[in-house]
Parts: structure tokens; sequence; C-alpha cells
């Protein structure tokens, strides 16, 4: 059975794809990002899922993608802010390898760009950010195998971090 090398959460704007990304590149496995396949599967940005279908519809395919890869991705795995406010999949995740990717809020809004579309931060995005860190800030610390702060680091500093707390045999590369 095929698991995940590393499971990344954080909140939006942590780093989880790019570091995700560097992070598969520098072990030689594949990368799995829940979001991306997300809209794949929608045929439409997270945004427009919001929008024309409703956040239950988005949980409810974000649980079913999160699930398929904590299942059977071999790779890193990138999960959305919010897929961890599941509690089946904060059951799913016991047993891996799961990085929390902190990141300081000022930070995170600064990556995330207060002017995007990001359904969750509709409205007043700086105060949805603060209450959305603040909200899943204790989730994502429980279910921490390792915490690696992304704040003012480049991706490759913040890899070697996520390496250096991986189990041995993927230390190197090695399969």
């Amino acid at each position: 059975m095929s698991r995940p090398v590393a499971v990344l959460i954080g909140a939006p704007g942590a780093g989880k794809s790019t570091v995700g990304r560097a992070l598969a590149d520098r072990l030689g496995t594949g990368m799995y990002c829940t979001d991306t396949e997300i809209e794949a599967r929608a045929g439409k940005p997270i945004g427009d899922i919001f929008i024309e279908d409703g956040e239950a519809a988005f949980r409810a395919l974000e649980r079913e993608v999160v699930a398929e890869a904590l299942a059977a991705a071999d790779g890193v795995v990138a999960v959305g802010g919010g897929a961890v406010l599941d509690p089946a999949t904060r059951a799913d995740l016991g047993g891996h390898h799961v990085v929390y990717l902190q990141v300081e809020f000022a930070e995170a809004a600064k990556r995330v760009g207060l002017d995007q579309a990001r359904p969750l931060l509709a409205g007043n995005p700086r105060g949805r950010l603060r209450k959305l860190l603040e909200e899943r800030l204790p989730v994502y610390e429980a279910l921490a195998s390792a915490t690696v702060p992304t704040t003012g680091r480049h991706p490759e500093e913040i890899v070697d971090d996520v390496v250096a707390t991986l189990p041995a045999r993927h230390e190197d590369g090695a399969r």
C-alpha cells in the first residue's frame, strides 16, 4: 500500500503548494495538491465551486479527494487549509507524517493577496484571514508530526527543515 512521504497542512499562504513541489523535486517523488485535483474534478476554480455549488458541496468533494490522496498517494500531499476541519479527515491523517507549515498573519496576508478570489476571505479579507488562522491554529498544531515556520524564508530553506523531520529512509531521496 502506498503512503505519502509527507502531508503538508497550513493556512492559506503558508506555502503548501510551493514547498510541496520543491520537496517532491528534492525527494524525486510526485506531488499531489488536493486543491488542484478538486478544481480538475469540478472543472472550475474553487472560488466558482463555492459561489455556484456552495461550501457544503466543496467540502464534500474536498473530503473525497483528501481521503483518496491519503490512501493512495506515494509522494508529497498538500492539503487545502480548511480540509483539516473535517473530523474524518483528521482521523485519516493519523499515522501519516504531517508537517504543519506555520505562517505569521502578515506574511499570509501578503502571500494570498487580499484581492484574490479566495471565497472564505470575501467581504473583509484581513479580518476573515485573521479569524481563519485563529480558528485553525489549534487543529494544525494538534495534527502536526512536525512544525516548520515559513515566514520570511525561501522555499528551499523550508524544504531543508521539512526533510530533516522525515523518517530516515526519505532523507536522501531514496525510495
